[in-house]
């Protein structure tokens, strides 16, 4: 039987593109097996797809002053060892990564066991991780045009693999989801996985204002709900959302997002207008601001700089958001479908 090896982790936009390819391996027919950290948010998703998981050790490539900077160098050695018994073990045709720290052992092993690797780059410049990973790769996918000129010969342009049934979501079930009984427009608010202190903050205090017109649905972040809002009239709070989140597509007139690149993939095939508030320079290496200015000369996303962000700055930048919805929901249907699932398949299947 043909084998892949699929690995990513750290935050859910290195995993849901993996899921996304899952129904069609399997239908198929390949034998998957998923390589990630021992306790990263990728081994809950994964295990909720009844798929063999394996935990590694890895360390953070962090860009600031930690001490457990001086541990990882050893916890990268460790996952390299791990993820080379694995690999030998498993002996699969060809390894998929989709990014995040976890993948650098896995890459290298594969590269020293001959295997081959098939890479997704999802931002327009690549993260470290991948920096790393990519000099064991055969193929790098990527999601962006602008991405080919870093990633050289190896490069191909494939969009990012999403999930069929995103597409298959109901308006009224999100509705019930969240007890709206009115049909005021719907914002919602999708900050990550980890969610985003600062907009789960300014959301928070421009509440009032914005049920007075809009029924606003927050996606937090784990352990971000505020108990003190719960009931609140218009507003409701999701931790994490799992077979909840196509419903909420089809229910939202308009998104708040960070501009993570596998979310902006989501938000363009969908179709859904949106305002983007990128990770700023400060806390990032500035791959969000990229994608946002991208969104935003293409003529798909309002942009509010995080450094901007203030209740008045947010409230404002809705409600124009709003006055010109159709402006947006006109420019992603001339898009082209950012769903890069068969074109990354094309990749996987050349070494089957």
């Amino acid at each position: 039987m043909k084998t892949i090896v699929l690995t990513g982790g750290g935050t859910a936009g290195h995993v849901t593109p993996n899921i996304a390819l899952i129904p069609i391996l399997q239908k198929e027919g390949w034998n998957i097996q998923y390589i990630g950290s021992k306790n990263g948010i990728e081994k809950e998703l994964i295990e909720k797809e009844n798929i063999p998981y394996y935990g590694i050790s890895s360390g953070k490539l962090r860009r600031y002053a930690s001490l457990e900077n001086l541990k990882d160098p050893f916890k990268v050695v460790k996952g390299l060892f791990d993820a080379y018994s694995l690999l030998k073990k498993i002996k699969p045709n060809v390894v998929f990564s989709k990014g995040g720290f976890v993948t650098v052992p896995v890459v290298l092993a594969a590269k020293l066991l001959g295997i081959p690797v098939i890479i997704h780059e999802s931002d327009i410049t690549p993260g470290l991780a991948n920096k790393i990973a990519s000099k064991g790769a055969k193929v790098i996918c990527v999601n962006f045009p602008e991405t080919l000129k870093y990633v050289g010969d190896k490069g191909v342009m494939t969009g990012t693999p999403i999930r069929e049934e995103l597409f298959k979501g109901s308006a009224e079930q999100g509705r019930k989801l969240c007890g709206f009984t009115d049909h005021k427009p719907v914002l919602l608010m999708m900050g990550g996985s980890l969610g985003s202190v600062k907009i789960n903050q300014c959301l928070r205090e421009a509440l009032s204002e914005l049920t007075n017109n809009f029924n606003v649905v927050h996606i937090c972040g784990k352990n971000n709900v505020d108990e003190d809002l719960k009931g609140t009239k218009g507003y409701y709070q999701f931790e994490y959302v799992s077979d909840e989140l196509p419903h909420l597509f089809a229910m939202a007139d308009m998104m708040l997002s960070r501009a993570g690149a596998n979310a902006l993939a989501e938000i363009v095939a969908l179709k859904i207008p949106n305002l983007l508030i990128p990770l700023s320079q400060n806390a990032s290496r500035g791959d969000q601001i990229l994608n946002a200015d991208s969104m935003k000369k293409q003529g798909y996303s309002l942009v509010l700089e995080e450094e901007a962000l203030t209740k008045d700055s947010l409230i404002n930048n809705i409600q124009e958001l709003y006055k010109n919805i159709n402006t947006y929901k006109d420019a992603m249907k001339k898009a082209m479908n950012m769903s890069g699932t068969e074109k990354v398949m094309t990749e996987i299947r050349k070494y089957k």
